[in-house]
């Protein structure tokens, strides 16, 4: 009771924005996380536990970053070598960044973009993280009320990095998957009418490219359609680009960085980039966000406002060291898309096998999955039906479609990259054998691989772990476990 009584004092005591519910905690993204934090999966203390797959990580290739470090010990400030820069380094730094951290992005950014276009270290304003640098860039152009376009499905933490503190809206341009759900001009007019309709005003177009939630990029003429109609109606255009380096096959990447510098009509003025190191290179506890603007305006206030999320002096220092090895770097871009490719291909792979098939996708750290087919019927009640019984019996979080404001039940998007080879092993073992539960109680038209024989009494839609890894006694490794941290203080994914 007293409790209670608290709780309802504190409601009339704290902001609005404290006792909204603008974070999205409670929704099924987060909850599948909970459901991990709750039960998670270790190979050999917790083997029936949850496998995470709802975390966008990339953690296929630390161990690049690790030689480096150890081949270069004055890059930290806490080895003997590097102890003579700890004063320098630990005292307060301003808001702009270190001059040689600042260089060094820039560098980063134009190699991940395939050295097809360069990057004004002036332009580059730190953030949090690419949250805090999503949020930053929302304060700079939107009052409480004002509106962004972002073509759906669209990342799910969207609502609550760009809404929760700012005020702002966002408006979904629905697409579909009769064309890959690419997004088209004449949706956009559509979007942007019905908004002006309803008196609401909208300073911009945001999209995500590699998308997330996808895995696709944008081409050419459509990036020079998106930037045309920013033009034509005078408002703002984000590029959302953290994955830019994430693309593991053909077509390559085109940031809008290389299309603005290519139309002779633009005003630059209105293109603003974001950037990160969490998913380019696995290094999201790092907290390096990126806003790249060519409003001159922007810049300056979005680095005042940069002082609330600053990156610290010590990760930029060695930051700074690792990105201006240009070798290094190099070889890690190839490298790590090579890793990429291995991991969706074998995923993929393995899922076309069970009958299950993914949007074509040579981008990011997952996969859009398809499983409309399993659904009782097409409606987002089935679909959370169906995602209670992989969270809850399959024991995989994975997110629904819904999460990402999609309009058609049945997707989900499945992370592929956060996690060692065995428990993909073993993550696949536990679809194949659902799929084959629900095929022998259902008699689904889904053909299944004839390497496993299952039982043929009627199974329930639950799961039993007699998998093959486990019925051969072979105890899993994992070096490289999945984070346990909670969803509420991780940042993008």
């Amino acid at each position: 009771m007293g409790f209670h009584q608290t709780h309802e004092t504190n409601q009339v005591l704290l902001s609005k924005i404290a006792i909204s519910d603008g974070h999205g905690e409670d929704s099924p993204y987060f909850d599948g996380w909970k459901a991990y934090d709750n039960d998670p999966f270790h190979p050999e203390n917790n083997p029936l536990g949850v496998i995470q797959m709802g975390l966008a990580e990339n953690q296929l290739s630390p161990d690049l970053i690790v030689d480096w470090i150890r081949k270069h010990p004055k890059a930290s400030i806490y080895t003997d070598e590097g102890l003579l820069n700890f004063k320098d380094i630990a005292n307060f730094q301003d808001y702009h960044g270190l001059p040689e951290f600042r260089n060094a992005i820039a560098s980063f950014m134009g190699k991940a973009r395939g050295g097809r276009v360069k990057f004004d270290p002036s332009r580059i304003v730190m953030g949090g993280g690419a949250t805090g640098a999503s949020e930053t860039v929302i304060f700079c152009l939107a009052d409480p009320g004002d509106a962004f376009l972002i073509p759906s499905p669209y990342y799910a933490a969207f609502d609550r990095d760009l809404q929760w503190r700012t005020r702002a809206q966002i408006i979904p341009v629905h697409c579909n998957s009769s064309n890959n759900f690419q997004i088209t001009r004449e949706a956009l007019e559509v979007a942007y009418k019905k908004a002006e309709e309803s008196n609401i005003k909208v300073k911009g177009l945001i999209i995500t490219n590699p998308s997330n939630p996808l895995g696709t990029i944008y081409d050419r003429d459509t990036l020079k359609s998106l930037v045309n109609f920013v033009n034509d109606n005078n408002i703002h255009l984000i590029c959302d680009e953290i994955y830019s380096a994430t693309v593991f096959k053909s077509p390559s990447f085109t940031s809008i960085a290389e299309i603005i510098e290519e139309m002779d009509h633009c005003k630059k003025e209105l293109i603003h980039i974001l950037s990160s190191l969490s998913k380019d290179m696995g290094l999201p506890g790092f907290r390096v966000g990126i806003l790249y603007s060519y409003n001159d305006t922007v810049v300056s206030i979005a680095r005042k406002m940069s002082s609330f999320g600053l990156v610290s002096s010590q990760t930029q220092h060695l930051l700074a060291a690792m990105l201006s090895d240009e070798e290094f770097v190099d070889n890690f871009l190839v490298e790590n898309s090579k890793r990429l490719a291995k991991r969706h291909a074998r995923f993929t792979e393995e899922l076309e096998k069970m009958g299950i098939t993914c949007l074509n996708s040579n981008a990011g750290l997952f996969v859009w999955m398809d499983l409309r087919k399993l659904l009782k019927d097409q409606s987002f009640e089935s679909e959370m039906e169906l995602w209670r019984v992989i969270i809850n019996e399959v024991k995989l979080n994975v997110s629904p479609g819904s999460s990402f404001h999609v309009t058609e039940p049945g997707w989900f998007r499945v992370c592929f990259a956060n996690m060692d080879d065995n428990t993909v092993g073993v993550a696949l073992d536990r679809i194949h054998s659902f799929v084959g539960k629900i095929d022998k109680k259902e008699n689904s038209t889904i053909p299944m691989p004839p390497k496993k024989k299952h039982r043929e009494n009627k199974l329930r839609l639950s799961f039993s772990f007699s998998g093959r890894r486990y019925e051969e006694g072979n105890v899993l490794k994992s070096p490289h476990m999945m984070s346990p941290h909670s969803p509420l203080v991780r940042a993008k994914t």
